[in-house]
């Protein structure tokens, strides 16, 4: 059977409720002035001087290396915006050491402190908020498939993939999806697990795999960097899934969560995030493409929301 549209938006204003329940219990006020009132995160980097945000390379155009190999995209933005908050919580500035992490190795990259802030394209779920923290809401996509333009054999139901090879970059939500719906409805599909999104895309472009699973953002973003080099491709079939975006740090740091929360109804109220939105999502990203994708309905009403300061 179908998944009812209903029931998917349902699952998809849980998990965005669940983040922003999360948000609203982030407690405690960071500390200005002497080092002594500053613990957690907020007083590693006022003595260090020094603040590690985690980059991914190919997550178009939320974080990715530029033409010149700096990081660069829409969640890189807000942890730079994220950054200037903190270097007025502690009074210093800082440095930015950055650091490559991966599908795989973010959410261990944030628990063990080897990052600071984690500036890619993770989804905020339950399975997650165990051993990190997440900022605010700053994006909604869905697990979609991505096959080659022509490709008649997979449309617009998910039990088009039965007997198919489907790649998912390890460590992803959509190689979670991917798994339970193959569970569920018994469909044969033979999972790809790759060690990135390049490589997923890479084994749709070489014919060894049907089709690549991911959020449909990245797959978006992948065709408008790949720029037809590979070949055509577009994005089909079911939503498998929602999940609402967050930036990762530290869990039980209620100092800097009470500064990352602040930041976010700062930038929501200012428009600065829907500026660097349009930036991203609207307009030529630097390496030329361009993505064209509106903000979705559910994004604008995450961003009211967050733009509304407490009475």
């Amino acid at each position: 059977m179908k998944p009812q549209p209903r029931l998917a938006l349902l699952a998809a204003c849980a998990l965005m409720l669940a983040g922003a329940a999360q948000a609203q219990n982030m407690m405690g006020s960071p500390a200005r002035g002497a080092d002594a009132e500053l613990r957690g995160t907020l007083a590693k980097v006022r003595t260090s001087g020094t603040i590690a945000l985690g980059y991914r390379e190919n997550s178009v155009p939320f974080s990715y290396l530029s033409a010149r190999k700096e990081p660069i995209g829409y969640t890189v933005e807000l942890c730079k915006a994220l950054v200037t908050s903190i270097e007025d919580a502690i009074n210093k500035s800082l440095k930015i050491d950055w650091v490559p992490v991966t599908a795989e190795s973010r959410i261990d990259d944030v628990a063990t402190g080897r990052i600071d802030l984690e500036c890619g394209s993770t989804t905020a779920n339950l399975e997650r908020q165990k051993r990190v923290a997440f900022s605010p809401i700053m994006f909604v996509a869905g697990v979609k498939v991505m096959v080659k333009q022509g490709n008649k054999s997979i449309g617009n139901s998910f039990r088009d993939l039965a007997g198919k090879k489907v790649a998912v970059a390890t460590g992803t939500t959509a190689e979670t999806a991917l798994r339970n719906l193959n569970a569920r409805f018994k469909l044969g599909i033979q999972v790809q697990v790759e060690p990135d999104y390049a490589e997923s895309f890479a084994q749709v472009a070489s014919g060894q795999a049907d089709a690549f699973a991911t959020d449909d953002v990245l797959l978006y973003g992948l065709i408008a960097q790949d720029a037809g080099k590979s070949g055509k491709f577009q994005v089909v079939g079911d939503y498998l899934s929602y999940d609402p975006y967050g930036i990762m740090f530290r869990k039980d740091d209620p100092q800097l969560a009470q500064v990352i929360k602040d930041s976010f109804q700062m930038l929501a109220e200012d428009g600065e995030i829907e500026r660097q939105y349009k930036r991203w999502f609207l307009r030529k990203l630097p390496t030329g493409e361009s993505l064209n994708l509106p903000m979705s309905p559910q994004m604008q009403t995450v961003l009211e929301t967050m733009a509304v300061r407490p009475q």
